[in-house]
């Protein structure tokens, strides 16, 4: 005998003894967990490690090792469940997932160990837990890892064992066929639960589970919606009633059992549902109406109500539907939620109409949610459509009842007020969008009643009375409108009421009121340049040129301070200019932001105030013509002051445009600077107030710089008019630099001598323009005779040298002429330069025909001539007397107009002879008989008529 067998302390140990004492120290952790620190996670991997290594010697267990492990996997199960029902325990995902691991691992422990006879219904045990752990792992929604474990423990037990093993092969039938039809695999779980009929029917409890298990198979079924046809919800919602049937009345009997009831009512209304779903009204009705007739109103779920009233509605029968409605309101047990859902399916059939009456029940039933509700009913109600006005007006009428605006009291409906505010701000703005002003304002003004008057809602409330203000403006209910606009400016002043203020007085033709309230705005914290731009357009669309033209000078004086601006400065000076432009009496206004434009382009040069491109060059050209256009208007309306500015700033403006004085606009800029100076010195005889030396040097200097210019405005082709413009603007340049000249001092009189003298020489001169050369010399102060003689001498050749002389400009030179010549001879007693004008003035009409020569210079020549003998008779110088006369009566002879006074002529001249040194009488040559010539000795006659007077 052997040592080992003889004394136990000599035994060797067991080879699993190290697999053994692993697990009872793993199992001893879970069931210290309130003390221990390993994570499920861990233990689960140990459990996982530790199952792997007992299953590699399972075959070699010994039976203390089976006895061991039996023991250690009850243990654990024991700790599971207490795990379960403790609440220190973490419930994470993954933390729940690893304990239901763990728990696994107790009927996995307990099948490697094997079934042992000694332990009774050993093998009911082991199922049972698989059956246990795979429902935790259903409730975790691991359908394959908890079919794993049912299909595990089927195999444990069988339906011809003891009554234990049956009632577990039951259950892990029915729940197999759950996670079957949890899977999606509808098929197996009818096969499971048809398999399932002979082990529930030995006793009520598993009938009833039977029952349970249709229905749940029913259920999800009827949510699937499998394609196969053969796999109908109703075929097993009808086998789980029929099960019922069979536990309420085994014997012919028919108990009513609450719980059986229950499970019932449950068949029938997922019957209803599916009927309800294939569109079989009638059908849905019918269950309904047996199932009322089984288990009775009383005790009938509420959503058996909800069904009926949809299988009505789809009838088209909206009475008894309504009358769901009431009995589903009536009960007391059905949710305010389901009662909503109810009504919102009623309205989306009956309409608007009925929402009211609906809506006021609600209001009677809901407690709790009365708000809610409310607000769920009017959406599905504007859900339904609120195009037509009768709609509108019924949602208005229902939101406006104080029944339910009461509803939407207190802090605790604040976000159902806030959505029924934005549910009704919504309806108005879709009526808005479509210009149905009147119901638009109609939904804004309903929703302020779901508006506190606490602080945080005062910007909407603003804003709601803002939008009023708009819809009443575009219906032109302008007291209206004003009326919102200041209650919006008392409960929130910012600039929106101010601009909507200015419209409002725009519409009104209220202009002064608008510029007030235009300064108010301006004055807002939260002003914006934008809003002037919004206003300047309102005024102008309310044809208000005096708003318009404030709005943009307001504007205008924003640019120095370098705020983002909303346009370019160029284009409010534009708009301004034009705006002023529509009203009389404006062109000192336009000329000082013509200035301002000019002065801002000299500042920022052309591109950086005009713009760069074909933009800057249309802006510059808009300027440049404006004031040009400007300066011919008040030209014609001889106001020669603002003439002469807008002629300079058309200079500078033309200038700009063609790059330092090139290109196309050359020309113009010659015509604006020699037009300005002319108004200069017309604006001088205008106001009979001389130019200031600066004004004349400033002058100058413009003539200076049209003079560079000047070959630019002769015409590529001569063109009859183009060349006449030429020819007058080069006069008037030399016209104009004479009379500059005139306002210097005296040594300036050569130089308008030689001024003249080279213009005549050009091909521009004519006689015309070098009469008013003689003209202007002859008024000079003091004249200067020099010019005067020349210009008048050399207008009257040029006229000669015509081949169509123009006697009117040189009737007007011989008498401009002779005056000149009787100013340098004062004494009048030897003028032959007088007389030679007198004798070429003879020589001129001798040959002319009738009318040819003018008929009031002739008269004047004639006239004059005649009454100078007056003033040699005087002297005594009788032949200088004879001299004049006889001039006199040479140019009647051959005037027309003096025909009726030769007689009376040659009879004075004759007895003036015949006195031989006596003192004729003078003649009034006009309108007298040659008798009454000479019958009043020394009193000669001073004019030609009454009406015009004879020079002397």
């Amino acid at each position: 005998m052997k040592i080992s067998e003889l004394s136990p302390e000599y035994r060797q140990p067991s080879p699993h003894t190290g697999f053994i004492t692993d697990l009872s120290t793993v199992v001893a952790d879970v069931e210290s967990f309130d003390t221990s620190t390993s994570s499920p996670e861990k233990l689960a991997a140990d459990f996982r490690r530790i199952l792997t290594n007992l299953g590699s010697v399972s075959s070699s267990l010994t039976d203390a090792c089976r006895i061991q492990i039996w023991k250690l996997a009850t243990r654990l199960w024991n700790a599971c469940v207490d795990r379960a029902n403790s609440t220190t325990l973490a419930r994470g995902p993954s933390a729940r997932a690893a304990e239901a691991e763990i728990r696994q691992a107790a009927p996995e422990l307990l099948l490697l160990a094997g079934v042992r006879d000694e332990i009774p219904l050993a093998a009911a045990k082991v199922a049972n837990f698989f059956f246990r752990a795979g429902k935790e792992w259903l409730h975790l929604g691991r359908v394959d890892l908890a079919t794993a474990c049912f299909e595990k423990g089927t195999p444990l037990v069988s339906a011809t064992g003891s009554e234990e093993e049956r009632r577990v092969l039951l259950d892990l039938n029915l729940a197999r066929a759950r996670a079957a039809s949890g899977a999606g695999n509808q098929f197996l779980a009818v096969a499971l639960l048809s398999r399932s009929k002979p082990l529930a029917s030995a006793s009520p409890e598993g009938i009833k589970s039977l029952a349970e298990a249709y229905l749940s198979v029913g259920e999800a079924t009827l949510s699937t919606k499998p394609s196969d046809p053969a796999v109908q919800a109703s075929s097993i919602l009808t086998e789980a009633l029929d099960l019922c049937d069979k536990l309420a009345s085994p014997s012919g009997a028919s108990p009513k059992t609450p719980n059986l009831n229950e499970l019932k009512g449950r068949c029938f209304r997922f019957l209803a549902v599916e009927r309800l779903q294939a569109n079989d009204h009638e059908g849905t009705l019918r269950c309904i109406r047996v199932s009322r007739a089984s288990i009775g109103l009383a005790e009938e779920h509420p959503s058996m109500g909800v069904l009926a009233i949809r299988a009505w509605l789809g009838s088209g029968n909206i009475l008894e539907a309504e009358r769901e409605l009431e009995r589903l309101m009536a009960k007391p047990e059905a949710p305010e939620h389901m009662c909503v859902m109810a009504a919102e399916e009623y309205l989306a059939s009956a309409g608007p109409e009925a929402a009211r009456k609906v809506l006021v029940a609600l209001t009677a039933r809901c407690r709790t949610g009365g708000a809610a509700a409310a607000v769920r009913v009017v959406t599905k109600v504007v859900q339904g459509g609120i195009g037509s006005t009768g709609r509108a007006r019924a949602i208005s009428e229902l939101v406006s009842d104080e029944r339910v605006s009461a509803l939407f009291d207190g802090p605790a409906n604040t976000i159902q007020r806030g959505a029924m505010h934005s549910l009704l701000w919504s309806c108005g703005a879709e009526h808005f969008n479509t210009k149905n002003y009147g119901t638009s304002a109609d939904f804004y003004e309903r929703s302020l009643l779901y508006l506190s008057r606490e602080e945080e809602s005062r910007p909407r409330r603003a804003q709601c009375l803002r939008v009023l203000t708009i819809c009443y403006l575009a219906l032109k209910q302008l007291d209206r409108a004003l009326e919102f606009v200041n209650e919006a400016d008392k409960v929130e002043h910012n600039v929106h009421c101010a601009f909507l203020k200015i419209k409002i007085h725009l519409q009104r033709n209220d202009e002064e009121e608008a510029i007030k309230q235009m300064k108010t705005m301006v004055g807002c914290v939260d002003f914006n340049p934008e809003f002037l731009v919004l206003t300047t357009h309102e005024a102008i669309a309310c044809k208000s040129v005096q708003v318009a033209v404030a709005s943009l000078t307001f504007l205008l004086g924003l640019y120095p301070t370098e705020k983002p601006m909303p346009m370019a400065e160029v284009v409010v000076l534009r708009n301004l200019i034009e705006q002023l432009r529509r009203e009389q009496g404006t062109e000192d206004e336009i000329l000082k932001y013509s200035r301002r434009a000019k002065l801002r382009m000299t500042d920022l040069g052309v591109e950086g105030f005009f713009g760069n491109g074909a933009v800057g060059w249309r802006e510059l050209n808009w300027f440049a013509l404006s004031s040009w256009n400007l300066a011919l208007r008040v030209t014609e309306e001889k106001k020669y002051d603002l003439s002469a500015e807008f002629y300079e700033l058309a200079a500078e403006f033309f200038g700009g445009a063609s790059n330092a004085e090139g290109d196309e606009n050359r020309p113009t800029v010659c015509k604006a600077l020699i037009m300005s100076v002319n108004s200069m010195l017309k604006a001088e005889e205008q106001n009979n107030s001389p130019l200031s030396d600066s004004d004349v040097k400033k002058g100058v200097e413009m003539l200076s710089r049209a003079g560079k210019l000047l070959p630019s405005i002769w015409p590529s082709f001569p063109v009859g008019s183009d060349q006449a413009e030429a020819n007058n603007f080069l006069f008037l340049h030399t016209f104009n630099s004479y009379q500059l000249l005139d306002r210097m001092d005296t040594s300036a009189r050569p130089q308008q001598l030689q001024l003249v003298k080279n213009f005549a020489s050009s091909k521009a001169c004519t006689p015309d323009h070098l009469l008013k050369f003689g003209v202007a010399a002859s008024k000079g102060t003091p004249p200067n005779l020099l010019v005067a003689e020349f210009s008048l001498k050399a207008s009257i050749n040029a006229a000669l040298a015509s081949q169509s002389p123009n006697y009117r400009v040189i009737s007007t030179a011989l008498r401009n002429l002779a005056c000149l010549a009787g100013l340098q001879d004062l004494s009048g007693s030897d003028s032959d330069a007088v007389y030679d004008v007198y004798r070429q003035a003879y020589q001129i009409v001798v040959g002319l025909r009738d009318g040819e020569y003018p008929f009031e210079e002739g008269q004047w020549l004639a006239a004059t001539a005649w009454n100078k003998s007056y003033l040699s008779r005087r002297l005594n110088q009788p032949s200088v007397a004879r001299k004049w006369m006889k001039m006199g009566l040479d140019l009647a002879r051959h005037l027309e107009s003096m025909k009726h006074n030769i007689a009376g002529m040659e009879q004075c001249f004759e007895s003036f002879q015949k006195m031989s040194g006596s003192e004729p009488d003078e003649c009034i040559l006009l309108g007298k008989k040659p008798d009454e010539c000479c019958q009043q000795d020394g009193a000669p006659s001073t004019s030609m008529s009454t009406s015009r007077p004879v020079l002397v």
